[in-house]
């Protein structure tokens, strides 16, 4: 049993620990280890103070997952954010990610973020498959967008607007 909540400081540790773990399976994030704990602590608690929807999911008493759109900072794109998530491995499959997605994104368009952004790996099909279903489109190819142990990887950019 899991329930989503806003992410709040106390949540910090467990989300710095969950995105590390994510990260270092080398197959959904950008990152392949999580920033400085540091520099995590200061991102939330900007977050916080800039009312960025973050949510996280807590299953027993640990984070299991989050989800957030973080407002694009320029003036002119300020009514676009982009989507960031993830669910850990033993966590996966039971509907975190749909709830996390869900709050995070209703939240995000309270705020006024009429565009959502992402970019996912052209081989991550289940998520591409999640995101379709919250009607984000694909609007390009990103070839090479990453480099992961020397292999070239392509991604989708995909976006929402409201």
């Amino acid at each position: 049993m899991h329930c989503v909540v806003a992410m709040t400081e106390e949540h910090i540790e467990g989300f710095h620990a969950a995105f590390d773990a994510i990260a270092r399976e080398k197959l959904y994030l950008a990152r392949l280890e999580a920033p400085p704990i540091e520099d995590t602590r200061k991102f939330v608690l900007e977050g916080l103070q800039e009312g960025t929807p973050r949510f996280v999911a807590i299953a027993g008493e640990k984070v299991a997952g989050w989800c957030d759109v973080v407002r694009k900072p320029v003036p002119s794109l300020a009514h676009s954010g982009v989507l960031g998530m993830g669910v850990l491995p033993a966590h996966r499959g039971k509907g975190i990610g749909r709830a996390l997605m869900a709050a995070a994104l209703n939240t995000a368009r309270d705020r006024g973020i009429t565009r959502v952004e992402l970019t996912v790996r052209t081989d991550n099909t289940r998520a591409r498959k999640l995101y379709e279903s919250f009607g984000f489109t694909v609007e390009g190819l990103c070839h090479s967008y990453m480099k992961v142990d020397g292999l070239s990887i392509d991604s989708y950019l995909m976006a929402l607007v409201s």
